[in-house]
């Protein structure tokens, strides 16, 4: 028998915005217990999987059958304030706008409703050799349907 936990931490969506929450583990700090700033692309690439899972995007069964995979194509993050060993954290992510082999998500890493940082992720859909190619035209329309979501609130 197994019990809820037993099943790993999924987030989901509030309205438009994907919401997922994370606990600091002392392997995301530095020694002085402040997390280390590349910790915060971690964070942020674990709640957009998250997201895509979310929406009902399937990478890994496009990826097997040789369609394609998303690739970071460029990250922009601005750290605002420190998170903390301990810390509490919710990442909450929108699809900010959505292009024929891209997608942007811009993402916000919050502690008790106060934003630590903010990252704006554009990936690329790629052939499995590296080529820009146009992502599933379902994928397409699911990120067109959270934003229009967006939009509504």
């Amino acid at each position: 028998m197994t019990s809820s936990f037993d099943q790993p931490y999924r987030g989901g969506f509030v309205g438009p915005e994907h919401h997922f929450a994370l606990t600091v583990y002392f392997e995301d700090t530095d020694t002085a217990g402040i997390v280390y700033y590349a910790n915060y692309l971690k964070f942020m690439e674990r709640a957009r999987s998250d997201m895509l899972r979310a929406a009902e995007i399937d990478q890994r069964g496009t990826l097997e059958a040789g369609t394609g995979v998303y690739a970071v194509a460029e990250a922009n993050v601005r750290y605002l304030r420190p998170a903390k060993l301990g810390d509490d954290l919710q990442i909450v992510s929108t699809v900010e706008e959505v292009r024929a082999a891209s997608v942007r998500i811009q993402q916000r890493v919050i502690r008790d409703g106060e934003t630590l940082a903010e990252g704006r992720i554009t990936a690329a859909f790629l052939t499995l050799d590296g080529r820009p190619t146009r992502q599933p035209r379902a994928w397409v329309e699911r990120f067109e349907t959270i934003r229009a979501a967006t939009k509504e609130t």
